[in-house]
């Protein structure tokens, strides 16, 4: 009746790929603590740059402008966004500014097709994600 290579049959397939992707980022996202959000951010900014960075070698300049963006958005509104100024003193002031010159670099690369910043800013952000996951197993027994 129908053959994998069919197009309707193919785009309804990544439809119900997507739509499974985002029943499972959706469920991990309810029934996350505060601190597994934060790792959820540093792991979607990760998947971001990735993405951005295969579509810059296809030449796929819209997937590429979406996945920076997206890159963007999570360090902006999400990772930026969750810090305590206040109450965080210098540490939380520096990630505030690491984060703002992600963004700024993140911006640089889109207009510039240059993958060398995505693996800058990739550089810069994943030694803080490596580091939140491994205090992961201290903050869920509330050792931290």
């Amino acid at each position: 009746m129908f053959t994998a290579s069919h197009p309707s049959v193919h785009a309804r397939a990544q439809g119900f790929a997507a739509a499974y992707a985002r029943v499972g980022v959706e469920t991990s996202v309810n029934s996350a603590s505060a601190h597994k959000l934060i790792e959820l951010l540093f792991n979607g900014f990760v998947e971001s740059v990735v993405q951005a960075r295969g579509a810059m070698r296809a030449r796929q300049f819209e997937a590429k402008g979406k996945a920076i963006s997206k890159a963007a958005r999570i360090v902006e509104d999400g990772l930026r966004g969750a810090l305590n100024l206040r109450a965080g003193g210098k540490l939380a002031q520096d990630l505030n500014d690491l984060y703002g010159y992600v963004v700024v670099r993140l911006t640089l690369a889109n207009l510039r097709n240059d993958e060398s910043i995505l693996d800058e800013c990739h550089q810069l952000i994943n030694p803080l994600r490596e580091a939140w996951i491994s205090i992961g197993p201290l903050v869920e027994s509330g050792k931290i």
